[in-house]
């Protein structure tokens, strides 16, 4: 399936590129809109058993791009958002992409791509503030998706000949590219989704969805990446994916937009090759495509774009899947959920929607299942990239 058919069948639509870098900390400053704010109430801990945090998106808008940080409260409310320009621009539609936008494993950096530029941006965290470090080119043409783990970062770059491109992570955050070390896919336009790294850090995989190919390079010494296995998805159209701390790798499998006909398969294994576990386990929902598993790894979720609906998994020891409710429907969204996210204590859900510009928010229960909690409106058309503290 091409880059077009899958953008249609999401609603949304790409734009053009443009060239960027700016390696230098920058005065960008933070602004405040009113009129895009959210319908939950202002922040409110009286009566919460938990911590409030933060819920960051981007706008991904082609005249500025910006970093949207929403204040949350205990319960999933989000206030209204503070917007922080990256820098770059975005492409203003739909990306097919997960993990647009990354926090270091310290939560003390972000990065977010800016796909109409062909750049990165870093920003350091201070409590609910983003200070703006860096805006860096990507390497390659609309950048997509990004993988950070010790010390190193990698960028997907989708556009024109696809490639993945390595980076060190220097003092206060700032990305510096690693020579040579620019790696193409396993054809010039795979039209990928996501980047990621395995728990032991070894292991980089990228899935691409017009080849339904998972490609798995071997990390090496210094961050460099060795020769890939390209290895056939278990199901059609591999698009997000996330590993349990076991690693355990769990992919979404749109099959091309088929109504009902989505599925998530679970693997084993390294950059080698990974042995299936759970073999393209049926959503029974439409166009299966961003993952997420709880951090204490007992569940997954995917988010599924044309029925409006998440889909809930319980995750066994041993790699297994098995689907929450029979009808694939453990959550229901706004139009069009993209983007997920979990906070660190792994008690709140969001889904970012990108047909109605919303963000829905849910509690986890003890066995998985969802129970809505808030809904935030007035996210820009396009908005892409969703991170939760």
């Amino acid at each position: 399936m091409s880059r077009r058919q899958y953008l249609l069948l999401a609603g949304l639509a790409s734009t053009g590129i443009a060239a960027c870098s700016n390696d230098q900390p920058s005065s960008l400053s933070p602004s405040r809109d009113p009129q895009e704010s959210s319908l939950a109430p202002s922040l409110n801990r009286d009566g919460d058993s938990e911590k409030g945090g933060w819920v960051i998106t981007m706008t991904n808008g082609t005249a500025g791009n910006e970093a949207l940080v929403f204040p949350r409260d205990g319960r999933g409310n989000l206030g209204n958002p503070v917007h922080y320009p990256t820098g770059g621009t975005g492409s203003g539609g739909g990306l097919g992409n997960q993990a647009g936008v990354v926090a270091d494993q310290d939560v003390g950096f972000i990065y977010a791509v800016n796909a109409g530029s062909n750049s990165i941006s870093v920003f350091r965290r201070s409590g609910a503030d983003l200070v703006h470090r860096q805006t860096i080119a990507s390497g390659g043409i609309q950048p997509i998706s990004l993988a950070i783990r010790e010390h190193r970062l990698y960028v997907l770059n989708d556009g024109g000949s696809a490639n993945v491109v390595g980076f060190r992570v220097g003092e206060h955050g700032m990305l510096h590219p690693l020579s040579g070390a620019t790696y193409p896919l396993s054809t010039a336009i795979p039209d990928a989704a996501q980047v990621g790294i395995s728990p032991d850090g070894r292991t980089l995989v990228v899935t691409e969805k017009a080849t339904h190919n998972l490609v798995l390079f071997p990390i090496r010494s210094g961050g460099r990446l060795g020769q890939p296995v390209v290895q056939r998805s278990q199901g059609n159209t591999p698009f997000g994916f996330a590993f349990d701390d076991r690693g355990t790798l769990v992919v979404s499998e749109a099959f091309g937009g088929a109504p009902n006909g989505s599925a998530l398969s679970s693997y084993r294994g390294d950059a080698s090759g990974f042995a299936v576990v759970s073999a393209s386990v049926g959503t029974t929902q439409t166009a299966a495509c961003w993952v997420v598993v709880t951090k204490n790894n007992r569940f997954a979720y995917t988010s599924n774009t044309n029925s409006g609906s998440i889909s809930g998994y319980r995750l066994r020891r041993d790699g297994t899947l098995t689907l929450l409710t029979p009808d694939g429907r453990t959550g229901v969204t706004g139009n069009g959920p993209i983007d997920l996210a979990i906070t660190e204590n792994g008690r709140l859900l969001f889904s970012l929607n990108g047909r109605d510009g919303s963000i829905s928010g849910f509690r986890v229960g003890r066995e998985g299942d969802l129970v809505p909690v808030s809904t935030t409106v007035g996210l820009p058309a396009g908005a892409n990239g969703l991170i939760a503290f």
